[in-house]
C-alpha cells in the first residue's frame, strides 16, 4: 500500500510513525499546487490536511483508493469526481472539540481581562512606582450574568454554552443553517443576539449563507463594550469591515481564523488605531498536543477500516 502524506508540517511534532505499519509511506512536509500530482501518481492513498485534490490531480493518480482528510473539513476535495472514479474519502471529526472550546475561553478572558495592558505594565517598571499594592487601570467585568450569544450550535457551540453557562453567563443562540434545535437554551435571530450580546462566538462553518455574515452593519449594532470571537472559518467575520468599524466603536474582537491563511501583508487588520482591542492567533485553537495526536490516530483507523472492509 504506497501512502503519500502531504502536508506533514501541518501537525508539527505529533508523530507519524504509525503510518508505517500500513504500507509504503512517503511524507512531505508541505506541497504546493504545482508539485500535487506529480506527488500522488503513484499512490493508492493519500493523507492532505489542506492541499486541495481535485479531479486533475485524481487523473494523474490512477491507482488512488482512499483520501484521508486529516480535518474535519473537506472541502479542498473535489467529491464529485472522487465519487465518479470511486474513490473514498474520509475525515475525522470532534478530534478538536476540547481544544477549540479551550481556546475559544482563552480568548475571552485575555480581551475582557485587558491581559496585555496588565502584562504590559508590570514589565514596563510602572508598578514599582505604584503608592498602593494594587494598580486599577482598564476595569474588566465578571462573566456572570452577562448575555452570551452563540452562532453555530454544534458540538463545540454547545461545550462553550455549557462552560458559559456554568461562569454564570445566560446563553443565547442562532443557528446559520436553521436547523439546530436545543431546548437547553434560547433561539433566536441574528439581530437580536448581535444587539444583546456581551460575548458573541462563532462556531459555525463556511458556506454562502454564512459568508461575510457579520459586516458592517451587524459590527454596528453590537454593544459597546461586547466581545466577539471567530473560531469558525475565516470569512465569516468580513475583515475590510471590521478594520473600519473596530477604529470607531469600542468593540473587542478575538480571531483565531482569517479569509486568507497564513495572513498576508499588508492587511487592514495590522494598521488599526486601536490594536488594544483585537487579538488574533494563527489558526491555533485546533492545535493542542492531545487534539493533534487524537487527529493522526483516528486518520490511522480510517486508513485500516478501509483496508479490512
Amino acid at each position: 500500500m504506497k501512502i503519500v502524506i502531504l502536508d506533514a508540517l501541518t501537525y508539527g511534532d505529533t508523530s507519524l510513525a504509525g503510518f508505517e505499519s500500513l504500507g509504503d509511506v512517503t511524507i512531505h512536509q508541505t506541497t504546493s499546487a504545482d508539485e500535487t500530482a506529480q506527488r500522488v501518481r503513484e499512490a493508492e492513498v493519500i493523507v492532505t490536511n489542506k492541499v486541495v485534490i481535485s479531479d486533475a490531480v485524481m487523473e494523474a493518480s490512477p491507482k488512488l483508493k482512499l483520501i484521508c482528510v486529516a480535518a474535519t473539513g473537506t472541502n479542498n476535495i473535489d467529491h464529485d469526481a472522487a465519487a465518479r472514479r470511486g474513490i473514498s474519502v474520509k475525515n475525522v471529526a470532534g478530534y478538536s472539540t476540547d481544544a477549540v472550546v479551550q481556546h475559544t475561553f482563552s480568548m475571552l478572558f485575555y480581551l475582557m481581562g485587558y491581559s496585555r495592558y496588565y502584562d504590559e505594565y508590570v514589565k514596563s517598571g510602572a508598578w514599582q512606582k505604584e503608592a498602593v499594592f494594587a494598580h486599577i487601570g482598564p476595569s474588566f467585568s465578571e462573566l456572570r450574568g452577562k448575555t452570551w450569544g452563540i452562532i453555530g450550535l454544534g458540538e463545540i457551540g454547545r461545550n462553550v454554552a455549557n462552560i458559559a453557562r456554568a461562569f454564570g453567563a445566560n446563553v443565547c443562540y442562532y443557528s446559520t443553517s436553521g436547523k439546530n434545535e436545543n431546548s437547553e437554551y434560547e433561539k433566536t435571530t441574528l439581530s437580536r443576539l448581535i444587539e444583546e450580546s456581551d460575548i458573541i462566538s462563532i462556531h459555525a462553518p463556511l458556506n454562502p449563507s454564512t459568508e461575510n455574515l457579520i459586516s458592517h452593519s451587524e459590527l454596528l449594532q453590537m454593544k459597546d463594550g461586547a466581545v466577539l470571537l471567530n473560531l469558525g472559518r475565516g470569512g465569516i467575520v468580513d475583515e475590510d469591515a471590521l478594520s473600519v468599524i473596530i477604529d470607531v466603536k469600542p468593540i473587542f474582537v478575538g480571531l483565531d481564523v482569517l479569509t486568507r491563511e497564513p495572513m498576508k501583508t499588508p492587511h487592514p487588520l495590522l494598521s488599526v488605531k486601536h490594536p488594544q482591542r483585537l487579538y488574533i492567533t494563527p489558526h491555533i485553537a485546533w492545535t493542542s498536543r492531545e487534539a493533534r495526536e487524537r487527529l493522526i490516530t483516528a486518520t490511522i483507523e480510517n486508513i485500516k477500516t478501509f483496508l479490512t472492509a
